[in-house]
C-alpha cells in the first residue's frame, strides 16, 4: 500500500472494524514502523502517543486484532483495518471503545455464532439439535416461526411480534446455513434487486 506517513507528522489514524458485523471497535494511529509489524505478523500493532512506542493491541490482554483484511482512504492518509477480535477490544472490557449501546449488528455475530456451531459442535446446543434432525425439520420450523410471526402482527403484543420475528430471523439463519449460504448472497441479491 502506498500510505502517505508525511501528512501527519508520520501517523496515520487507523480504524478497526469487525470483520463480520462491520461494527467499529476503536480508532488508533500507526507510523510506518506500527504498519510493517502488523503486516508481518497479521496482528494490529499501533504506535502509542502516550506511552511514544510501538504497542500490539492485546500485548498484556491477550485480546489481540487478527487482520482480515486492509483499506486505505482515497488519499492514501487513513486506513481502514477488518479484523476478528480474540475479545473485547475496549480496556474497559467493552466489546468496542464505542458507547452505542447496542450492537447493531448482531444479527451478522448471530449468523457467525450458529456457522461455528456447525463447525465445532456443542452438547446441548438448540443449532446442533436442529441440525441433527436434517433440513426437512429446519424448513418446517422457519415455517411454523413464520406463521407466529403473522399471528403476532395481527393479534398480539408488540412484544409478542418483536419475540417471533426475532424466533423467524434465527431459523431463517440456521436454514441458511445448512443450504450453505450467507446473509451476504442474501444481501447482494437484494442489492441487486434494488437497482
Amino acid at each position: 500500500m502506498d500510505i502517505n506517513f508525511n501528512k501527519s507528522d508520520g501517523l496515520v489514524p487507523v480504524i478497526i472494524q469487525h470483520e463480520q458485523t462491520l461494527e467499529v471497535l476503536m480508532l488508533g494511529y500507526m507510523n510506518q514502523e506500527a504498519y510493517n509489524k502488523t503486516v508481518a505478523e497479521n496482528k494490529v500493532t499501533f504506535f502509542s502517543r502516550s506511552k511514544n512506542r510501538l504497542w500490539t493491541k492485546g500485548e498484556t490482554s491477550g485480546n489481540y486484532l487478527h487482520v482480515s483484511a486492509m483499506h486505505l482512504d482515497c488519499d492514501n492518509d487513513t486506513l481502514l483495518i477488518k479484523v476478528k477480535a480474540d475479545g473485547p477490544t475496549c480496556h474497559t472490557g467493552e466489546r468496542s471503545c464505542f458507547k452505542t449501546g447496542y450492537n447493531q449488528n448482531f444479527i451478522l455475530q448471530l449468523e457467525e455464532i450458529i456457522a461455528s456451531r456447525y463447525e465445532h459442535p456443542q452438547e446441548g446446543s438448540y443449532v446442533n439439535k436442529l441440525r441433527n434432525k436434517g433440513l426437512n425439520k429446519i424448513a418446517q420450523k422457519v415455517g411454523e416461526e413464520a406463521v407466529e410471526t403473522v399471528i403476532a402482527a395481527l393479534n398480539e403484543t408488540e412484544t409478542d411480534l418483536i419475540n417471533e420475528s426475532s424466533d423467524l430471523v434465527f431459523h431463517l439463519l440456521v436454514l441458511l446455513r445448512e443450504k450453505g449460504l450467507s446473509l451476504e448472497r442474501i444481501a447482494k441479491n437484494l442489492e441487486e434487486r434494488h437497482r
